[in-house]
């Protein structure tokens, strides 16, 4: 079994060095450097670049450069997403972001997990857990999320939060670690005001 397959499998692998998975890497990272490096008046480009580093990308998402990912075929970006800047989507595992997302700046999303023994930690292993958030979700900048988390639909996390645990749907969450504060109710509807 290549190292390729464990990875996509869930199970322990050799992440730094692996012949193949260094090359996908180095070609999501000349994509995403070519992104990072093309002006915003040049949006055909960019789209065209994106369409390539991330082929299960929606329609309509807006990414602001820089953004990086580690293979990019690993992230299934919904429709009608967000993605502010300096986000960094570790994409070992799948991220799956569902439609009408909304991402703050400097967002990181963790699917590796490393060996606890140093002796197996400095061989390269490691596995790597998904990474799903809901349909509807805004984030606040610096949010970090660790692997195997979800995050519900129509949720939002508050800025600086580090989430370590399954977030459930209709809520507003924050902190360090990530908690639920309260419930979305028809109270926080605007148009009631």
């Amino acid at each position: 079994m290549t190292e390729s397959e464990k990875m996509k499998l869930g199970l322990w692998y050799d992440a730094n060095y692996d012949q193949e998975l260094s090359e996908e890497r180095e070609k999501a990272e000349d994509l995403y450097f070519t992104f990072n490096h093309t002006a915003p008046k040049e949006k055909a480009l960019r789209e065209d670049i994106l369409k390539k580093l991330l082929p299960k990308m929606g329609e309509r998402v807006t990414i602001l450069s820089p953004f990086y990912t580690d293979y990019g075929y690993n992230c299934n970006i919904g429709s009608d997403c967000f993605i502010n800047h300096n986000a960094y989507l570790m994409d070992c595992a799948p991220i799956t972001l569902g439609s009408h997302c909304f991402i703050g700046p400097n967002c990181g999303m963790y699917t590796a997990v490393h060996a606890t023994i140093a002796e197996e930690r400095n061989l390269g292993l490691e596995k790597a857990l998904p990474i799903t958030v809901g349909d509807n979700v805004w984030m606040g900048g610096d949010v970090t999320i660790l692997p195997g988390v979800t995050i519900g639909g129509n949720t939002i996390i508050g800025a600086g939060s580090v989430v370590t645990k399954d977030i459930p749907s209709n809520v507003v969450a924050a902190g360090n670690p990530c908690r639920v504060l309260r419930p979305i109710t028809e109270a926080d509807r605007i148009a009631k005001k």
